[in-house]
């Protein structure tokens, strides 16, 4: 086994399930480029092909591995691939993101291929193998420590049965220097989207999937429109695109073709925030920290949500939280910041973005990442 010594740099492998673009995958990407590379070095591993996310942390000089294992196909060559990784970068750590990746990292630990083991838990509901799940919650004590980024996926996990030996809260961190309220950039964005400088915009950044429960929004959306003309929809996210047909159908049931615009996954999200006046997010399930409404709140653009993870912890009283799967209830949220006047909400968004400038800056989260690798010694 190698030898685990806290005074020297230490090398933190993470190892996640893919790197596809999504929450957890952005905070991995976040943390291995900020952390102090005096310190620590990073190695990042993938079990399946390296996606957009792992282009990124490549480009930023981090070594980056892939198991080539294929999603949801159990393939024994992983567990080989992934002790060549640990025996070529001699980790004093392996951090693991998500279900798939506890598991597998928990057999590396206890063929003794890596000195100390964390896990990550990013979700409030298991949606996957129910054998994977059953299996993290028996050997839950196991890992060194269990790393959770909301306090709603630490109660849901202990309703589980997860028992560790501790546990480590440590939220998603965003940085605010980069995503910065912008109104000139907002206009311009509008301009390029068709959009009228006077009207109101709801921007909901979601992947096309039950847990989002786009369903609930577009109810919500036939209501709201109904009462507010001048409204207009942007959709983001994977899936969420014309070419998608039960959405494109359901938007057409609700006559708001006119009103909604469909734009696939994008890059530029930040652009995106600054030519909205309300972010929104209708998930129904499965939340830990949902990044998108830190990443608006950075931006300075007040939020409505479902009471879905931790959300009504990270907006606080800057914007409104609803019930989940509450079409009325998400309209009245909307409206009511509708009604407040544009200075009004102003107020709102400069109040939201202070309120993650205080609890999740990057560095200081980074910074806590770093005490945890250092602590396990």
């Amino acid at each position: 086994m190698p030898v685990y010594n806290p005074q020297a740099m230490l090398t933190i492998t993470h190892l996640i399930t893919g790197l596809e673009t999504g929450g957890a995958e952005g905070m991995l990407s976040r943390l291995v480029t900020g952390t102090d590379r005096d310190r620590f070095r990073s190695v990042v591993v993938s079990m399946t092909e390296p996606g957009t996310v792992g282009q990124a942390i490549a480009a930023a000089g981090i070594p980056l591995r892939s198991l080539g294992m294929g999603r949801g196909t159990p393939d024994p060559r992983g567990l080989l691939r992934l002790r060549r990784v640990l025996r070529e970068f001699q980790p004093g750590v392996l951090q693991t993101w998500l279900y798939h990746a506890d598991l597998l990292g928990l057999a590396a630990w206890r063929l003794g291929w890596v000195p100390r083991l964390v896990w990550n838990v990013r979700s409030t509901e298991t949606v996957g193998s129910r054998t994977v799940r059953r299996l993290l919650t028996r050997w839950s004590a196991l890992p060194d420590a269990v790393v959770v980024n909301s306090h709603r996926g630490q109660r849901f996990h202990q309703a589980l049965g997860y028992h560790p030996r501790r546990w480590a809260y440590v939220p998603n961190g965003f940085d605010t220097a980069a995503l910065l309220p912008d109104p000139e950039a907002g206009r311009r964005q509008r301009a390029v989207l068709g959009i009228a400088e006077d009207a109101l915009v709801i921007l909901m950044p979601a992947r096309y999937h039950p847990m989002k429960d786009h369903a609930t929004f577009l109810a919500a959306a036939a209501q709201f429109a109904s009462m507010r003309p001048e409204i207009r929809f942007i959709l983001v996210g994977d899936g969420v695109a014309p070419e998608n047909r039960p959405l494109a159908e359901a938007i057409a049931a609700y006559r708001l073709g006119d009103r909604v615009l469909l734009l696939g996954e994008r890059r530029d999200l930040g652009a995106l925030y600054t030519a909205a006046d309300i972010v929104t997010l209708s998930s129904a399930y499965g939340e830990g920290f949902p990044n998108v409404l830190a990443e608006a709140m950075c931006c300075a653009i007040p939020c409505v949500a479902t009471e879905i993870g931790d959300a009504a912890e990270i907006i606080g009283e800057t914007g409104i939280v609803v019930p989940p799967r509450d079409p009325a209830a998400l309209a009245v949220g909307w409206e009511r910041l509708a009604a407040l006047t544009p200075q009004a909400r102003r107020t709102l968004g400069v109040e939201a973005r202070a309120r993650i400038v205080e609890n999740y800056d990057l560095p200081a989260i980074i910074t806590r990442y770093e005490a945890l690798y250092q602590s396990l010694g």
